[in-house]
């Protein structure tokens, strides 16, 4: 049968699937409500070539309707809820803009670059970095520092920041007391991680002047020597810098930080 124009009044139904009374049955129906079994496609009957889902919704074919540029608009607030159907409750192919805030409960994964205009604000500024950069800061301005920010361990209403410190490496440190010996044993992984011709060592004589020296290094230790009668106690401070990735280049020429000369993806960059 064809119809050029049809008209209901209270309640269309399509299919024999069993409804539930949310729409209101008989004379409780809902005016204006509409069941559909489903599958149903709207617009290009053509972009389908198989039932992929319950709603199919296609671009707009009718040249009487101008081809309105989005399949989808929504105006109201919007949820998904999501089933085992697929791994995804909302899976995306394209460029996503979103105008507003955004609140986020569990993790995300990101294949690609995230781009912000503004600040990104995070209770751990990075987790586990094993890839790519993170880059950000104001135009026109100095790069900010590196910080973290935490509630105040003894006061009450205050807040604790501090500042990382920067250099021209990429360090590492270790660091303690020595006391009644004249050893220094290294973390074991140092042999692997850094180059232990770059080690500085940092001593500081607790008490009286012992004349105490670095006699000898090597890839697990440090040997002290002081004067004779004399029990070294110091605190130390025990630098190197990684092998495990390239040395840094501290100045290179270029506009911005994709004109590093290096390996990028191994620096969590704050521009």
């Amino acid at each position: 049968m064809h119809f050029s124009d049809v008209e209901c009044g209270k309640q269309l139904i399509i299919g024999t699937g069993t409804y539930y009374d949310c729409l209101g049955l008989g004379m409780n129906a809902i005016r204006g409500s509409a069941y559909v079994e489903g599958p149903f496609l709207l617009g290009d009957a053509k972009s389908f070539t198989e039932v992929v889902a319950t709603a199919m919704i296609a671009r707009d074919v009718n040249v009487e309707s101008k081809n309105p540029p989005r399949s989808l608009h929504v105006k109201g607030n919007t949820r998904l809820e999501g089933d085992s159907g697929t791994p995804y409750t909302l899976n995306v192919t394209g460029d996503v803009t979103i105008i507003g805030n955004t609140e986020q409960s569990g993790n995300t994964n990101q294949v690609g670059n995230i781009t912000a205009s503004g600040t990104i604000k995070a209770a751990t500024l990075i987790g586990a970095h094993t890839s790519g950069s993170i880059s950000g800061g104001v135009s026109g301005k100095s790069a900010g520092a590196k910080a973290f920010d935490i509630d105040h361990p003894s006061k009450k209403g205050y807040r604790l920041r501090h500042i990382c410190v920067e250099g021209p490496e990429s360090a590492v440190f270790f660091r303690g007391r020595v006391k009644n010996d004249k050893v220094i044993l290294l973390p074991e992984y140092w042999k692997d991680l850094v180059d232990i011709n770059t080690i500085t060592v940092q001593l500081q004589p607790i008490g009286a002047h012992q004349d105490v020296i670095v006699k000898r290094w090597d890839a697990e230790k440090i040997e002290l020597q002081s004067k004779p009668g004399i029990p070294i106690n110091c605190f130390y401070h025990i630098f190197a810098e990684r092998k495990d990735i390239e040395n840094l280049i501290v100045e290179y020429k270029g506009d911005s930080v994709d004109d590093y000369p290096g390996d990028n993806t191994i620096y969590s960059i704050n521009k």
